[in-house]
C-alpha cells in the first residue's frame, strides 16, 4: 500500500485509515524458507503530527515454518501491534523516525520487516518437541526407536573406545 506523505501533512484531517491485505512472498530467515499461508492483513491508522507521520496498526498473518528440532513443518500465527514514525524532513533525523526520501511511502516493506523481527530465533513446533534421534533419524514425537542412548559427550568418545579394548 502506497501513501503520499505530502497529502497527509498538508491536509486538515491529517489521518488516514488503513485496511490493507496483501500476499507476502516466501522469504528466507536464518537459513530456513518461511511460507506465508494466509494474506497479511494490516488494520490501523496513519496520523500526522506536524512533519511526522505516525502509523499504528495491527498485523495478522499465518506462517508455515520448519521446526528446528524435528524438521517438520508447523503453523505459526502472527498477531502483532506496530507503531512506526516517518518524515520527509531531513532535519528531523533520529533513530525513532524513518526518513522517506520521496513523497510516497510503501508500508508493505515496513510491515514485512516488523513480522520478520518478531520471529523466534529457535522455531519449535511445540515447547516439548523431542526432535530427531541422533542415531537413526526417527522423529521422536511420532515414533520411538530402539537405538542405545548413552549420554556420552562426543569429545570423550575416543576415551570410551580405549576402555572397550582393554585386555583382561
Amino acid at each position: 500500500m502506497k501513501i503520499r506523505v505530502s497529502d497527509l501533512i498538508s491536509r486538515k484531517e491529517r489521518s488516514k485509515k488503513i485496511d490493507y491485505k496483501f500476499q507476502m512472498p516466501k522469504f528466507e530467515f536464518e537459513g530456513d524458507i518461511i511460507t506465508p499461508i494466509s494474506d497479511c492483513e494490516v488494520v490501523g491508522v496513519i496520523k500526522s503530527d506536524k512533519d511526522i507521520l505516525i502509523m499504528e496498526a495491527k498485523v495478522t498473518v499465518t506462517l508455515e515454518m520448519i521446526c528446528s528440532r524435528c524438521l517438520d513443518t508447523f503453523i505459526y500465527p502472527i498477531d502483532i501491534d506496530i507503531e512506526e514514525r516517518f518524515t520527509n524532513n531531513n532535519e528531523l533525523q533520529s533513530e525513532e523516525v524513518i526518513i522517506v526520501l520521496d513523497d510516497v511511502l510503501d508500508i508493505t516493506e515496513i510491515v514485512e520487516n516488523n513480522i520478520i523481527s518478531t520471529l523466534p530465533i529457535k522455531r519449535l513446533c511445540k515447547d516439548d518437541c523431542k526432535g530427531l534421534c541422533q542415531e537413526c533419524g526417527a522423529n521422536l514425537n511420532k515414533e520411538s526407536c530402539s537405538c542405545i542412548k548413552g549420554d556420552v559427550d562426543i569429545r570423550f568418545d575416543v576415551l570410551k573406545s580405549l576402555f572397550n579394548n582393554k585386555e583382561v
